[in-house]
């Protein structure tokens, strides 16, 4: 086994990853772009085995994404890999330049001779357990969702301050399943002014809802409504259908909710005569 450590910078991007390698004593070796793609990190990982000789536990590369499958095949190679926080990386970029332009060439030589030269603020990173991957990749998957969620009720509130800021005042989460139930019975001022007490009574006590009561919901609906147009209030509707599909008749049913063949038929004949209403 060779005693010659070689020192690599990985500048990640979405499809080239710009590539910059070093010998132990900070030389320049070689640089290349490679493809985010399973031939061109099989392209780096063959181009490594080259350059060491076949020995890569003795190749040390350093990339600020710590996960991924770069940093995967790396670590199927043996190739120590090392990740560093980014706001970090920025103190080692300024021993090269001031400049605060993007470069990737330089980003990626920043990485290789930090690694050589300040190993411990790199974190090594190891192979991981297939579970603990998975584990990672679902409370990714989550956080991903409840940002999609966040922006989607973002929107709502705004698309209900323009004609039903009614519903803005009964406060609490406008996602929870009550809202969003209560929304597509009464979409609009007008139908909250056709919607009966029972009905927001059956949606409060279906969701468990003790800080409300139907008097109080059906006084807060029915206050003075915005004068808006007889067309705006058709765009508020189409804008609802089109971003909200949670609140409309295309509502997924919320798990261990009861329903019935005759539940679904009325469904569907609510729908179909919605059609025929704006066919004629």
């Amino acid at each position: 086994m060779s005693t010659e450590q070689w020192f690599v910078g990985v500048d990640w991007a979405t499809e080239q990853h710009q590539i910059c390698v070093l010998e132990g004593d900070g030389k320049v070796v070689g640089e290349r772009q490679v493809a985010h793609s399973g031939d061109g990190i099989a392209e780096l990982c063959t181009w490594l085995d080259k350059l060491s000789g076949g020995d890569l536990e003795s190749v040390h590369a350093a990339i600020e994404m710590p996960h991924g499958a770069v940093v995967e095949m790396l670590l199927e190679r043996k190739v120590q890999v090392y990740a560093i926080n980014p706001k970090q990386l920025d103190r080692f970029r300024d021993r090269f330049t001031a400049a605060g332009a993007k470069d990737d060439r330089r980003d990626a030589r920043v990485l290789a001779d930090s690694l050589r030269t300040d190993r411990r603020s790199f974190r090594h990173l190891q192979v991981e357990e297939p579970e603990l991957i998975e584990l990672r990749e679902w409370s990714r998957m989550r956080e991903e969702f409840k940002q999609d969620r966040n922006r989607l009720i973002n929107r709502m509130r705004e698309q209900l301050r323009r004609y039903y800021p009614q519903m803005l005042e009964l406060g609490g989460d406008l996602g929870a399943g009550w809202v969003l139930e209560l929304w597509e019975k009464a979409p609009t001022p007008a139908e909250a002014a056709k919607i009966r007490k029972a009905s927001i009574a059956a949606i409060l006590k279906r969701n468990r809802i003790r800080r409300h009561d139907a008097a109080g919901v059906l006084r807060i609906l029915r206050q003075q409504p915005l004068q808006v147009s007889r067309d705006n209030g058709r765009g508020e509707g189409a804008h609802r259908e089109r971003h909200y599909p949670a609140a409309t008749g295309d509502r997924v049913d919320r798990p261990g909710a009861r329903s019935s063949g005759r539940t679904d038929r009325g469904d569907r004949g609510q729908r179909r005569l919605g059609r025929n209403r704006r066919a004629a």
